[in-house]
């Protein structure tokens, strides 16, 4: 066959969506010597991928996400290249392109976490492409030959929230980084000393939308450091976007001093340099209030981390008993728990092993296989 990857969220830039994107590229590519791949990227990350099989080959669609030009042309020059079938990596599929595909949707986070801009025009925007986003959605749900998701919770909210029948869709979870090799201690203290981190410290990585439900983070932690931990840290990984802005604009005083000191945000973090992060933390703290798979917290379990987790949707689902929840919306539990894993030092060594067995379950390569056996079908 001749099978078409939407490839447009390849990257790390992309958060879980881009690493999803590239892992299966990555895998089909070592894996599959039968089918012919066409990867479409756009202009931002053309030059990441560069391919490593003669089978692939990779094409310009210089189509933003959620724009009327991928809904328009897109699907045009998607017809151009006579695809057999088409992997939309994301629910945004053209509702104009007709012929067969699959999809895999992630999560229906905009659904029950609408994320608008704090203002007038922002809030109009927000509500037109909350009109658009469950248009497309039920078309691309009602028209693909198969729905891959990453969890049973979003298989259950898809057949809840848009009525797809149940044998129509396949859960295929996600890989799991492996067992991370620890870096020299004094490249750690050099990293630790560029974002100005002082041990010890809680870690978050990942973005500030309204459902990762910082807030609640910082006033749990605020909570410890108001008791015995009053050194301690809590450092903030994500892209400085929108929401990261408004979260410092409403918690940050003039001097830089953020929910009342401790707080430190970093920005982007390059991976080489994120595993410094990971390694000399306390904890890693994972809040949400809504996931589709829950990456971030198996990727702090790879580093021989410990998480204390929300048990909100998915998570309990895929991070088993390897992690140590908490209630979300209950802040004093929140900082109990994360107390715990500080303190307790037989808790945290059977957390930390729970942590490496459990990210064994998950694998990059078997996400790939099975889908590839979608293909197929």
């Amino acid at each position: 066959m001749k099978i078409g990857i939407d490839a447009r969220f390849f990257g790390p830039k992309a958060k879980g969506l881009g690493r999803y994107t590239q892992k299966l590229i990555e895998e089909l590519e070592k894996n599959d010597d039968q089918n012919d791949y066409l990867i479409f990227l756009r202009q931002e990350n053309f030059n990441e991928y560069q391919p490593q099989s003669p089978r692939f080959k990779k094409i310009l669609a210089p189509w933003r996400w959620y724009s009327l030009g991928e809904q328009i042309f897109f699907p045009c020059q998607l017809y151009g290249h006579k695809i057999d079938l088409m992997h939309f990596t994301h629910f945004n599929a053209p509702a104009l392109y007709v012929r067969p595909f699959v999809i895999t949707i992630h999560d229906l986070i905009l659904q029950r976490f609408p994320t608008a801009k704090d203002t007038f025009f922002g809030r109009i925007k927000y509500w037109f492409k909350n009109i658009g986003y469950k248009i497309v959605i039920r078309l691309a749900a009602a028209k693909a030959k198969k729905i891959i998701t990453v969890s049973q919770f979003v298989k259950n909210d898809i057949i809840k929230y848009f009525g797809a029948a149940e044998e129509k869709i396949t859960v295929i979870y996600e890989g799991s980084p492996k067992v991370a090799n620890r870096q020299e201690p004094n490249s750690n203290r050099e990293i630790l000393e560029k974002y100005k981190i002082k041990k010890p410290y809680l870690l978050y990585v990942g973005n500030a939308y309204p459902h990762k439900n910082l807030p609640n983070l910082a006033k749990a932690f605020q909570l410890l450091r108001d008791g015995r931990y009053q050194e301690l840290q809590l450092v903030l990984v994500g892209g400085e976007d929108y929401f990261y802005q408004k979260l410092k604009k409403a918690n940050c005083n003039s001097a830089g001093v953020c929910f009342g000191g401790g707080v430190v945000f970093t920005g982007f973090v390059p991976d080489n340099e994120l595993q410094s992060l990971y390694e000399e933390a306390e904890a890693y703290v994972f809040p949400s209030l809504c996931e589709g798979f829950g990456l971030p917290p198996l990727e702090a379990m790879s580093y021989a981390l410990p998480v204390a987790s929300s048990s909100a949707t998915c998570l309990p689902e895929i991070l088993g008993e390897a992690a140590l929840y908490f209630d979300a919306l209950d802040v004093k539990d929140m900082a109990e728990k994360i107390g715990q894993i500080i303190s307790d030092k037989k808790l945290r060594q059977g957390m930390i092993e729970a942590g490496l067995k459990q990210i064994e379950k998950y694998s990059w390569q078997k996400m790939a296989k099975a889908t590839r056996e979608i293909y197929s079908r």
